[in-house]
C-alpha cells in the first residue's frame, strides 16, 4: 500500500491501534476538503501496532482532545515536505465539551447550553472530574 508524502499538513503518529477513527470524528477532519488519510494497525516497533492520522493542510488541532484521547501521540507538523515541528499533547488540566457528565442531577444535565468541563484531578492515573458536581469521568465517556 502507498500512502502519498505531504508538502504540506500534519501527521498525527503513535495513535493507538483502532482509536485514529475517534480521533478523526473528534477532531471533525471529515469537515476538511483538503486530503486525510487514516492508516490503521500500522507496525510499530514500540508499540506493535498503531494509527497514524495524515491532513494534507496545515491545520489548528484542540490539542486538549489529543492529549486526553491519547497522551503518548506524537503530532509532527510539515512545510514544504520537511518536518518544522514535533509537538508531544500533555494532559489537560481541564478540558471542555469532550467529556460528558454522568450524573443526572449535574446542572450541566439539566441546564442547557452549559458545557461539561472537567478538570483533572490525578494525573498519574489520569483522573477527571466534573467541576460542577465532581463526578469522576468514566475512561471512555467522550461526546
Amino acid at each position: 500500500m502507498i500512502i502519498g508524502s505531504i508538502v504540506n499538513g500534519v501527521v498525527i503518529d503513535h495513535i493507538p491501534a483502532g482509536r485514529g477513527m475517534e480521533l478523526y470524528r473528534y477532531l471533525n477532519l471529515e469537515e476538511l476538503q483538503c486530503e486525510v488519510a487514516l492508516i490503521k494497525n500500522a507496525f510499530s516497533e514500540k508499540h506493535g501496532k498503531k494509527d497514524i492520522l495524515k491532513v494534507n493542510e496545515v491545520i489548528d488541532l484542540n490539542f486538549d482532545i489529543l492529549g486526553y484521547i491519547a497522551p503518548q501521540i506524537t503530532v509532527n507538523i510539515i512545510k514544504d515536505g520537511v518536518r518544522v515541528q514535533k509537538i508531544h499533547p500533555q494532559l489537560p488540566n481541564t478540558i471542555t465539551g469532550v467529556i460528558k457528565c454522568k450524573n443526572p442531577r449535574c446542572i450541566v444535565s439539566t441546564e442547557q447550553g452549559l458545557k461539561h468541563v472537567f478538570k483533572l484531578t490525578d494525573r498519574e492515573n489520569r483522573i477527571y472530574r466534573c467541576i460542577y458536581c465532581d463526578t469522576k469521568a468514566e475512561p471512555q465517556s467522550f461526546l
